[in-house]
């Protein structure tokens, strides 16, 4: 029986860390999964343009979509905090727009607060990644890794601290997950991955 096909929507670039890391563990959720990513480059445009490109995915056979973004930056052009319910009202309405059923086979999972909140979940592969054989570089534990309220800046004070180095999610994200193999157990300390996988193992054939 031939895998079911995922359509992935993301706010990052073609090659950006969202969808390296998203495409990385559906493979070790689904394995032979295929995933059919379409990058929007920007919250902005996740929020603007995910109602059409979902129906487009649906339309030509993707058994089902995941809409996937970062609560962190905030709604763009607004300068308050940012509102995961806000952002889910939005996408949904753009759905609705778009002629999307409401039953459609469309998921949301907003990361909370960002990428960097799954990496500092897993701090085994933070440490095996950030050690060297004479150095190992500890990393503690974040149980709640959702409620860490600047994770990316988390990520960037470590690589700082254990090697002097300038952390790149476009080059270092997945790197650092694949550094040993993927920790489920750990991983799933973040409620937000916890839900994308849930959707993943969702998604059927149609």
């Amino acid at each position: 029986m031939t895998a079911p096909s995922l359509g992935l929507i993301l706010e990052c670039g073609p090659q950006g860390a969202d969808k390296q890391v998203c495409e990385y563990v559906i493979e070790r959720i689904r394995p032979g999964m295929r995933v059919r990513s379409e990058t929007l480059d920007n919250k902005a445009n996740l929020l603007r343009d995910s109602g059409k490109v979902a129906a487009r995915l649906l339309k030509d056979g993707c058994a089902c979509v995941l809409i996937v973004w970062d609560l962190r930056p905030a709604w763009p052009d607004r300068t308050d905090k940012p509102c995961r319910h806000a952002e889910r009202r939005e996408l949904l309405s753009r759905l609705m727009e778009a002629g999307v059923p409401e039953d459609a086979p469309v998921y949301l999972v907003c990361v909370e607060q960002e990428l960097e909140s799954w990496l500092i979940a897993n701090e085994r592969s933070l440490s095996a990644f950030l050690s060297t054989p004479a150095h190992p570089f500890p990393v503690p534990r974040v149980r709640s890794p959702d409620r860490h309220p600047q994770p990316k800046a988390e990520v960037i004070g470590l690589f700082k601290q254990a090697r002097g180095w300038r952390y790149n999610d476009t080059v270092h994200a997945v790197r650092v997950l694949k550094a040993v193999q993927l920790d489920f157990g750990r991983l799933r300390c973040s409620e937000s991955f916890c839900r994308f996988e849930k959707m993943v193992l969702a998604c059927r054939g149609r």
